[in-house]
């Protein structure tokens, strides 16, 4: 299996050491002055001075590894808050800081799992950093066992596709659209061109899916990943002049002769890790293996 070929560029390097995102939520000032300067160095950190601000934060910023709340706010209590993040958010990890006996509403939120932990004020900011270190340490987990599980499953759903139209696929044009199809359905992206290629040129076979199009003839990392027959990734996030911000180039090979390349664009930037481009990499090549079966087929 060739090994996809990774763009060196600022953008992948520093998405590599990235640090995790934090919310803290409190009413009071000095408290979340406190906070972020407990946590500024190890996380990038959001403030917010009540429920309804930090929900519109979240609804900007995407998904926290960690929230602390305050539970006794005026507007919203912090397990009110919390409980209103689970839909959208289910693996960031919640922590509740209290500075009350009553703990009716927290035994509640940790029992239904909305909250973590609860820490009691005054806190010391040693012990709410190894909770929080702990905490973003589970939501890393979390992560990644679910990754791991979309991932199986969309690379498990391809395979098939793949397997149905190597049986019932008699001409190459007919198998081209379906396998496009399949890749921007299950692995997520914007747009898909599948197009074929004889001899190390582009020919006119191609399918798109989504809502961009663009010439594969011209993309660089189309014409790299031909002329070396190994995938490419670019990661673009400062690049104003595209509308994408993640371009991959996936050739299909078998033998050493690249029979097509299939092209997928992201609007948003860096959503691959490596092993999603390895599980892309190993469909495509049961793809090579698919083609290779119906051009057979298609001269007898």
């Amino acid at each position: 299996m060739n090994l996809p070929s990774l763009s060196t560029t600022e953008p992948n390097k520093s998405n590599l050491s990235k640090k995790p995102k934090i919310l803290v939520v409190d009413d009071e000032q000095d408290n979340l002055d406190l906070l972020y300067r407990t946590f500024r160095k190890e996380f990038v950190v959001f403030r917010a001075d009540s429920g309804l601000k930090a929900l519109k934060i979240l609804a900007q910023e995407g998904e926290m590894a960690a929230i602390i709340s305050d539970q006794r706010m005026p507007e919203m209590k912090g397990t009110e808050f919390l409980r209103r993040t689970v839909s959208d958010f289910p693996d960031t990890m919640r922590i509740v800081l209290t500075g009350y006996t009553d703990i009716t509403d927290l035994i509640d939120a940790i029992n239904s799992g909305q909250v973590h932990k609860y820490i009691t004020k005054p806190w010391e900011p040693e012990q709410l950093k190894l909770v929080v270190s702990e905490a973003t340490q589970n939501y890393d987990l979390l992560k990644r066992r679910s990754e791991e599980l979309i991932r199986s499953q969309a690379q498990n759903a391809l395979l098939s596709v793949i397997g149905e139209i190597a049986q019932r696929s008699q001409q190459l044009s007919d198998s081209v659209c379906s396998l496009a199809s399949a890749f921007w359905q299950n692995f997520g992206a914007d747009a898909v061109i599948l197009q074929l290629v004889e001899h190390g040129t582009l020919i006119d076979t191609q399918a798109i899916c989504g809502n961009l199009s663009w010439d594969l003839a011209t993309d660089p990392l189309v014409q790299t990943a031909i002329a070396s027959g190994t995938s490419q990734v670019s990661f673009n996030p400062s690049d104003l002049d595209q509308a994408y911000k993640t371009n991959i180039a996936i050739a299909i090979t078998f033998r050493g002769e690249v029979l097509g390349v299939i092209s997928m664009r992201w609007l948003r930037p860096n959503p691959l890790s490596s092993r999603d481009i390895a599980a892309m990499q190993q469909c495509a090549d049961e793809i090579a293996i698919a083609l290779t079966c119906i051009r057979c087929y298609d001269k007898l």
